[in-house]
């Protein structure tokens, strides 16, 4: 069973719902040549898809390209239906680090057929996360560095502040669609720079405020 463990306190809280946002950082969108959303992009991964750090990404046989794409990830901590946005953060359980790890070849065949992403987006160990660190101890969340290393040279690097959707807006509108239960990540969209990662490769992920997440690919 999937699960977020707390900083400090040990706590450790079972994986729910996985939600994640597409095209959140508009230099992203431009470097895949896709549109600027005018709503969040929202898909999902299922909880089996989560790892902790230390622990290897296995990617299917099936896929010849493998990405990393590095995001905030928020915990929910509260259930909530209808969240206003002046009261989104009050759902919040706590922050981590986290990898979104894409088929992108399997990705890029399923966009032409108009099929969905979720085999490209959520195979065993596409979703590899840090430990959380509570709402009240990260200061800002809308103003944090983020950044991930493939074996010590930074390959992504942006700030949270660039995100078209805030974390306010995330919450409102996914909780406007699904009922948000304690447990339930969310995924807040990668900044430029997604690459491909190959067997071997160790991946560092760092969010200011919260930590880092260090995994490898089998």
């Amino acid at each position: 069973m999937s699960f977020i463990e707390f900083r400090g306190s040990g706590k450790k809280v079972i994986v729910r719902k996985v939600f994640c946002i597409g095209r959140n950082y508009a230099a992203h969108a431009k470097e895949m040549n896709a549109g600027i959303p005018e709503a969040p992009v929202i898909f999902l991964k299922p909880s089996t898809s989560v790892i902790h750090d230390g622990e290897r990404i296995v990617s299917p046989p099936f896929s010849r390209q493998l990405h990393y794409e590095v995001e905030m990830v928020v915990a929910i901590g509260r259930e909530g239906k209808h969240v206003p946005e002046e009261r989104a953060l009050e759902y919040v359980g706590g922050f981590g680090v986290g990898l979104d790890m894409t088929l992108r070849d399997v990705q890029a065949d399923a966009k032409l057929k108009g099929l969905p992403w979720t085999v490209a987006k959520g195979f065993d160990t596409s979703a590899p996360i840090s430990k959380f660190v509570e709402r009240d101890l990260v200061g800002a969340p809308h103003n944090l560095d983020i950044s991930l290393k493939v074996n010590g040279i930074v390959r992504q690097h942006s700030n949270t502040m660039n995100m078209m959707f805030a974390i306010e807006e995330l919450i409102s509108y996914i909780s406007s669609i699904f009922t948000l239960e304690v447990g339930d990540l969310i995924f807040t969209g990668t900044p430029e720079g997604v690459g491909e990662a190959r067997s071997g490769d160790q991946l560092e992920a760092e969010l200011e405020s919260v930590g880092k997440l260090s995994v490898s690919v089998q």
